[in-house]
């Protein structure tokens, strides 16, 4: 499972002491053309288990996470919440357009005091989507982390190269690297306040 073993990697590069303010790290895997990266952002008070539980919401994202205009989860006795979860997922990035995919979303347990959960593309259901309504992903992983007053995102992906120009590519490769901490930090700046609205109704 790819998530369990980008969530090896991460586990390898967090920090002993928990962060005092926001913090990122990146290095490459394989000789990807994008790196993977992790942003830990101090968040007083989070409750780990309802920010799992927010994440775990699929069928619930547009609206509530940034970027994402279709997301909803597809039966498959694979993947049973709420221990799992397998989705459809649509996001729209501004000025580059639109990447889809297929992604199986687990819940990982806790690992060095951190509640973990991850995700990986679902490669053969990915590639039969139509690059007609978006790019492909042709790899996506991904792992939220959430500890005593501190939360985490960290994230691999990148398009499949058949899928868009040579433009575009350096753009979400490329770029996208050089963008990685400030998508990263709004993501967990935004899951945080989704499930702090959640726990609040």
């Amino acid at each position: 499972m790819e998530a369990k073993a980008f969530l090896e990697r991460v586990m390898k590069r967090l920090p002993k002491a928990r962060p005092s303010a926001f913090t990122f790290e990146h290095w490459n895997h394989g000789g990807r053309p994008t790196d993977e990266g992790v942003g830990l952002l101090p968040m007083p008070g989070v409750d780990p288990q309802r920010l799992l539980d927010a994440v775990l919401d699929v069928d619930h994202y547009v609206g509530n996470v940034k970027y994402v205009s279709v997301c909803r989860s597809i039966a498959d006795p694979r993947f049973v919440p709420p221990a799992a979860v397998r989705l459809y997922q649509k996001i729209e990035v501004p000025v580059l357009g639109v990447i889809h995919h297929e992604l199986a979303l687990h819940r990982l347990g806790e690992h060095q005091g951190w509640h973990c959960a991850g995700w990986e593309l679902l490669v053969p259901e990915t590639d039969r989507l139509s690059a007609k309504d978006g790019i492909r992903s042709d790899y996506n992983h991904g792992l939220w982390l959430a500890g005593e007053g501190v939360v985490g995102y960290a994230l691999g992906s990148a398009p499949k190269r058949d899928d868009v120009g040579f433009l575009k590519w350096k753009a979400l490769t490329t770029g996208a690297d050089a963008g990685a901490s400030r998508v990263l930090k709004e993501n967990l700046e935004g899951m945080a306040r989704w499930a702090g609205s959640r726990r609040a109704s």
